[in-house]
């Protein structure tokens, strides 16, 4: 017998997380937030961001800007489902390539 442990609207128990730096200088604004939002788009899996307290969903441009994550920042990329490793993977390249800025 298999016991569900997590509680209502938690995540997964099979969740790809990487840490990643803002590394550009202007920080998470709009054309970093744009990009990162349509890259998240690209797959299947359910991908959040967490920053401090907030946990925003990687695929909504306005809920990406809401983070308001500066330069330096350290933020938690979060993918659960099937192509989980892949698309935190793809994220994590936007990040450590500053977002082509």
């Amino acid at each position: 017998m298999t016991v569900d442990t997590q509680t209502p609207g938690s995540f997964p128990e099979d969740i790809e997380s990487r840490q990643v730096v803002v590394a550009n200088d202007h920080g998470l604004h709009a054309r970093p937030a744009g990009k990162l939002a349509q890259q998240a788009q690209a797959f299947e899996a359910e991908i959040l961001l967490v920053y401090g307290e907030q946990s925003v969903d990687a695929k909504s441009i306005l809920d990406v800007l809401t983070l308001a994550a500066g330069p330096g920042e350290v933020i938690e990329i979060r993918a659960s489902g099937d192509d989980a490793a892949e698309a935190a993977d793809a994220l994590e390249t936007l990040f450590r390539n500053k977002f082509d800025e």
